[in-house]
């Protein structure tokens, strides 16, 4: 169980509504959402604890948001309308402002966002008791000359998606990441993921303005 909080509710859930208004209307958006809002709650009380202070659980508050929706739309939300969805919510300009605060291109930011991912495995080691369900750091420098790389052989979000037959739309959360990656003028190159049955969800973030990363 993850410690309910309103704050990511309340942030993402009107962007999805704006979002869903024009392909289905505003009447089936409000039934939607206000069914949602229930589901979200009891996927919080499903999930493993990784702790609400886990600078991590943010990927679980809000990739629950996108899911409450889809599953309270009971079906007529396809995988590509969910897609659909998430591309519009993470174009908004507020999400866009991202790329003036951060910019991959450049070895001071490059360097930051490896000191924050340090960060959130520092809290990791000082709460050891949510080790076995949280996500698992594993860096490694000399993969790659350019960017910064990292990899994780266990997601409680993919935990979660086995468990309640999620599992063929969890993809859509995982592709965040790229979309995320291109706010911050970054491309994200992916061989694996544990939703798809990989061994394991790596990551190499390196600036989109490399001709030829290594």
């Amino acid at each position: 169980m993850l410690k309910y909080t309103g704050k990511y509710w309340a942030v993402i859930l009107p962007l999805i509504k704006k979002s869903m208004r024009h392909d289905y209307g505003s009447d089936f958006v409000n039934e939607t959402a206000a069914k949602a809002k229930r589901i979200y709650r009891e996927m919080l009380r499903e999930v493993d604890d990784v702790g609400a202070d886990n600078p991590m659980a943010s990927n679980v508050y809000e990739c629950f948001v996108f899911l409450a929706v889809w599953k309270a739309a009971e079906g007529k939300i396809t995988k590509e309308g969910l897609r659909k969805i998430t591309r519009e919510v993470l174009s908004t300009p507020a999400l866009r402002l991202m790329g003036v605060v951060m910019n991959a291109n450049s070895p001071k930011s490059v360097e930051k966002f490896g000191a924050r991912m340090r960060a959130n495995q520092d809290w990791l080691e000082a709460h050891p008791q949510y080790k076995a369900a949280s996500w698992d750091f594993n860096f490694d420098e000399t993969l790659h000359r350019d960017g910064f790389y990292y990899h994780f052989t266990h997601c409680p979000l993919n935990d979660y998606a086995r468990r309640h037959d999620m599992l063929d739309i969890l993809p859509v959360m995982c592709d965040i990441d790229h979309m995320t990656a291109k706010l911050v003028h970054a491309k994200l190159h992916r061989e694996h993921t544990l939703a798809s049955g990989g061994p394991v969800c790596d990551y190499w973030f390196y600036g989109d303005k490399l001709r030829e990363p290594k």
